[in-house]
């Protein structure tokens, strides 16, 4: 009998589920098929495992079964601050590193049309913060006041000044609490409402989304999919023990709403250096919600233009228009022909650069009053070891390094911090996210799950598994089969 974890995605379209052998670490079955979290997310559930288990020939029984969720729209978040650049900019981080889908980002005080803006996104969550500890305490207070008049019914999580705890927990009964995102001047601490937001969605919005009706079949959904993806790359660069791993890295995930961008570590910083902004977060997540393959495809053209992109796909402009038109009318729609196929990853790498060069921060030559001064904003990729892509568009080009080497910096833009010569992998399995959840209950097998799923871009041309490719529910391989080329150590 093997010793196997079940570890599942609901996705907004696919539910995709993995069955891990914990003892070789290796995924030894995969299957997907569509979600249905609009009527009940155990009937896709179902369907998937049924898959699966008619590709493992049996119904194992699993040692752990957890399950992440991007479904039904995502963790949809929004976060008030006190300083658009400090304490609103700290509480943005801290949602999108908690696996969030910001719909709505405000500093100073909520006026009344802000408030409106609130009440229309119809937010899961909203981050109170504001103010250091011991420092401006009114704008928060002022904020709570509006928040409790206003239509939101949601969960709170307050992260601002602490003196301003007690009278802000009157104005707002129910409001969680944590620790201050900026405790001190640009001092970030955002770990604790990281935390918070996560036992939130799991203890209210699993059950307002409709997930929980699959905890029959599952132990626990325990995170939003992107923050399962995000510790998935934490566990990678920093290995099972914590210093035992790939070190640095960066992973770009272009998808059909949003292209995700995660950066774990940074560059060492260049002597003579001015740092502006707050400090670059350890794991860092950004989210290009202008970038989506599917839902946003005209909004990338337009980045890039209409002949750029054209040319890189060999099509002429008016093609590619009679393209995107097919998209916008069905957003769901997978590409049959080459042309389809050669737009798709010129979106793709446009996507990937323009949502790396965001990621990535700046560096130029300011003259001041002493002299020049180099002067830095955001965070230094420059020399980070390893790049790493995953996505459907990724790991089904026939050629996936010359998507990726999209996110390489411009060897001639000196202003650039983003990557310049990594090594480039994908994962082919789509294994971080479930990397991600296996860390819960195994870091080892999580870490060597990850390891084990990372191909080099070059030598996997045209070469994809079955269960990565699958644009359907019809992809099912029992063990062993993903082992076609070998895995990177």
């Amino acid at each position: 009998m093997m010793n196997l974890a079940l570890l599942v995605d609901f996705g907004s379209t696919w539910t995709k589920v993995r069955a891990v052998d914990l003892d070789q670490a290796r995924v030894v079955g995969s299957a997907q098929g569509p979600s249905t979290v609009a009527t009940d997310i155990t009937i896709g559930l179902e369907h998937a495992l049924a898959r699966l288990h008619a590709g493992l020939g049996h119904v194992p029984r699993y040692r752990a079964r957890l399950g992440s969720s991007s479904a039904a729209g995502g963790l949809r978040m929004v976060t008030v601050g006190l300083v658009r650049e400090l304490t609103a900019e700290a509480a943005r981080q801290a949602a999108l590193g908690a696996g969030a889908r910001l719909v709505g980002s405000y500093a100073y005080r909520l006026t009344r049309a802000d408030v409106q803006e609130i009440e229309a996104c119809r937010p899961d969550i909203l981050l109170l913060c504001g103010g250091t500890d011991g420092g401006n305490r009114d704008i928060i207070i002022h904020n709570a006041r509006a928040l409790a008049a206003s239509a939101y019914a949601g969960p709170v999580i307050v992260a601002g000044n602490r003196d301003a705890a007690d009278e802000v927990a009157g104005i707002l009964p129910g409001t969680l609490f944590c620790a201050n995102v900026m405790p001190s001047f640009n001092v970030l601490d955002t770990d604790p409402a990281r935390a918070r937001i996560r036992e939130v969605f799991m203890n209210r919005i699993v059950h307002a989304k409709g997930i929980d009706r699959a905890r029959g079949l599952l132990d626990d959904v325990v995170l939003p999919t992107p923050a399962a993806v995000l510790e998935g790359a934490e566990l990678l660069a920093a290995g099972p023990t914590g210093d035992d791993g790939l070190g640095p890295l960066v992973v770009v995930d272009p998808g059909g709403a949003t292209t995700d961008v995660h950066s774990v570590g940074e560059s060492p910083a260049d002597s003579g250096v001015v740092r502006l902004g707050l400090p670059e977060p350890h794991a860092k997540r950004t989210v290009e919600g202008d970038l989506g393959m599917r839902h946003n495809a005209a909004s990338i053209v337009e980045s890039c233009g209409a002949n750029a992109i054209a040319a890189a796909a060999g099509i002429d402009v008016a093609q590619l228009h009679a393209l995107l038109a097919q998209i916008a009318a069905d957003v769901e729609r997978l590409p049959e022909s080459a042309h389809e196929h050669a737009l798709d990853r010129s979106l793709g790498r446009a996507a990937i650069r323009l949502a790396v060069r965001r990621h990535a921060g700046t560096v130029e030559t300011v003259q001041t009053a002493q002299g020049p001064v180099r002067v830095q904003r955001g965070k230094d990729l420059s020399r980070v070891a390893t790049l790493i892509g995953t996505g459907g568009v990724i790991v089904h080009a026939p050629h996936p390094r010359e998507l990726l080497e999209a996110a390489l910096a411009d060897r001639g833009d000196p202003f650039s911090l983003g990557p310049r010569e990594p090594r480039l992998l994908i994962d082919r399995d789509y294994a971080l996210f479930a990397s991600g959840l296996l860390a819960r209950v195994d870091r080892r097998a999580a870490y060597e799950l990850a390891r084990h799923a990372l191909r080099d871009a070059t030598s996997e041309a045209s070469e994809v598994s079955d269960t990565a490719a699958a644009p359907d529910a019809r992809s099912t391989h029992a063990a062993g089969s993903s082992a076609s080329s070998p895995s990177v150590s």
